[in-house]
């Protein structure tokens, strides 16, 4: 005896205003008799501060009360029945319509992320009574933005240019580093849509110590406001390597980027939390104190490793 969800479209994407349509399937050994079959769809901002990230009052807010988007049920059969053994197929359907639910708010993208998640559900029930537990099954399904609608054209790319030298680092590097020269120059996008890579080049001018690999992360900052105060934390979402050994000097190296698209969205700037997103650009130099910390965090400040965070916010929907 089991239960599942299957949605049309295999990849589970929907825009604000489109309709969702479906099947409850039902595979029986022997008869089922049922008072009522629920369709609920859910969707939330869920909002928790990390014991990490919080101080001893802040902690007191750990969970913050999630944020409805959207809320509501479609009784597929509001009166008693009898489902046959084997494979049954419900079908079901509702829109992604604010106006007919009393929605709380904007449709935001789904997101997956620390501390902050956004989240669309669809969840079946199979309602058999007091006496006997109820069939259930639940799904997500991945809204995103409807790009047409936004107001006015989209935003072009636009790239911004980046030097990092021993005077652009936050601790000091390779006493090599010191007396020798160190230059990298390049370009990167500070804006993209979430179905196009980050774009960009970058050039090693000089280096008085041959470097070991050149890496781009991706962090996303999300902001969370627990009670008077707003709590930030920042993580890294995903480290691509852009060169592997001491690379050419003046040679133009390409960075490309994918974005996991379930782990970033546009960037939400809302009243109780914000979602942002910025690049670090990490090199990493041949040194033999390297190899006494092989797996330490790229974000920890190290002689070997330069890194060059860029402010501006790279991600946008276009």
């Amino acid at each position: 005896m089991s239960i599942e969800l299957k949605l049309s479209r295999p990849s589970r994407v929907y825009r604000p205003g489109e309709s969702v349509e479906g099947k409850i399937i039902t595979t029986l050994t022997t008869p089922l008799s049922y008072h009522k079959i629920l369709v609920t769809v859910t969707g939330a901002v869920n909002l928790q501060v990390r014991g990490g990230v919080a101080g001893v009052i802040e902690s007191l807010y750990s969970a913050v009360k999630p944020l409805c988007i959207i809320k509501k049920s479609i009784e597929v059969a509001s009166s008693a029945g009898k489902l046959a053994p084997g494979r049954t197929e419900i079908p079901f359907s509702f829109s992604l319509s604010s106006q007919e639910n009393g929605n709380h708010g904007a449709f935001y993208e789904t997101f997956h992320g620390g501390n902050i998640s956004i989240q669309y559900l669809i969840t079946a029930d199979i309602m058999r009574g007091y006496l006997h537990k109820s069939l259930s099954a639940t799904l997500e399904f991945i809204v995103e933005s409807d790009k047409a609608s936004l107001a006015g054209p989209p935003v072009s790319p636009e790239s911004v240019r980046f030097y990092i030298t021993q005077d652009t680092q936050k601790h000091q590097l390779l006493p090599e580093l010191l007396t020798g020269r160190f230059r990298i120059t390049g370009k990167i996008l500070t804006e993209c849509s979430l179905m196009d890579p980050i774009r960009g080049e970058l050039v090693v001018e000089a280096s008085a110590v041959p470097i070991r690999s050149i890496d781009v992360q991706l962090l996303r900052i999300e902001s969370i406001l627990a009670g008077e105060r707003i709590i930030a934390d920042t993580s890294v979402i995903q480290t691509t390597q852009i060169a592997d050994g001491d690379v050419c000097k003046s040679l133009t190296l390409p960075i490309y980027v994918i974005l996991p698209r379930l782990l970033v969205c546009p960037t939400v700037r809302a009243g109780p939390f914000l979602i942002e997103f910025q690049i670090s650009i990490v090199i990493s130099f041949q040194s033999t104190l390297s190899r006494l910390y092989p797996k330490s965090d790229l974000r920890t400040p190290r002689p070997w490793v330069s890194a060059y965070l860029l402010s501006q916010t790279i991600i946008s929907v276009m």
